[in-house]
């Protein structure tokens, strides 16, 4: 991960609505949740939730797909393994131990999407 998208993903994050958005759909792994159980979850308007959702996916945090009528997001487990690969990648580094910081959910579901990212 370069420097520049880490500091877009920790931009990102760095918003209460965002983080709390964030750290649901990684507990709810790759499956993820549609837009209303999300907001539901955490008690955010549909106007409020779409420009958190849309500025977690312009960072490359989070993940769309279409489900019927229904756009369904889920966390990016890549990026988030790369961000904190990067936030570690020296991690114990004068040490003899080994520092493991991959998290890698259980399965992943079809039809996953990414957004393509806005370059400025």
């Amino acid at each position: 991960m370069k420097t520049p998208d880490v500091i877009e993903a920790l931009g990102a994050l760095a918003h209460e609505h965002r983080l709390a958005v964030y750290r649901l759909l990684v507990q709810r792994g790759p499956q993820g949740l549609p837009a209303g159980a999300i907001g539901e979850g955490i008690g955010l308007v549909p106007s409020s939730l779409t420009f958190h959702l849309q500025a977690l996916q312009r960072a490359g945090l989070i993940l769309q797909r279409r489900e019927g009528r229904q756009l369904i997001y889920s966390a990016d487990f890549d990026a988030m393994n790369g961000l904190v690969g990067y936030l570690t990648e020296n991690c114990c580094a004068g040490s003899d131990q080994a520092c493991a910081t991959a998290c890698k959910p259980e399965a992943t579901p079809t039809k996953i999407r990414k957004q393509p990212r806005r370059v400025a």
